[in-house]
């Protein structure tokens, strides 16, 4: 007696081999790329509409950001160290802090000045949400802070 159906017998699978790719592009020129599509027909749509003075500043943004995509697209980012990224980790952590910290300030004063009615448990009450998302934002930047801190720097040289 034979208990094993014929529907859940294996079957041979083919092996479909998809075709790769010819050349393989960088990260860098497919966001180029990418912006630049995006960007282009916004610029060829809003051109007509807007007025002639700001038309023109539009367009020459627009040229601008073609040769600065240009240069960022020849960026090899093989050759970047991780030393070399530590400034740019710093400045994402500071950054982060004053956000959370700037923002946190800006709702007080808002809450302070236009709902003077509510007491601190009311407020926080009312705008919790807020206030989880701006201290959140400011742990974030001291977490990224004191990774850096705790990051071994490199040996120099003698």
């Amino acid at each position: 007696m034979d208990f094993e159906s014929k529907a859940n017998a294996p079957t041979p699978k083919d092996n479909i081999e998809f075709a790769q790719p010819t050349t393989t592009r960088k990260p860098l020129e497919l966001l180029r790329d990418t912006e630049a599509l995006l960007r282009r027909p916004t610029v060829a749509t809003l051109s007509p509409i807007l007025p002639p003075k700001l038309s023109n500043r539009f367009q020459a943004t627009s040229s601008w950001a073609d040769d600065s995509f240009k240069e960022l697209a020849e960026i090899d980012l093989d050759t970047i160290s991780d030393f070399e990224l530590r400034p740019a980790r710093i400045l994402i952590g500071l950054s982060f802090v004053g956000f959370g910290a700037l923002m946190i300030l800006l709702l007080l004063l808002y809450l302070n000045t236009l709902h003077p009615q509510l007491n601190t448990v009311e407020q926080i009450r009312q705008y919790w949400y807020q206030y989880v998302w701006f201290v959140s934002l400011g742990v974030t930047g001291m977490f990224l802070l004191g990774r850096e801190a705790m990051r071994p720097m490199p040996k120099r040289r003698k």
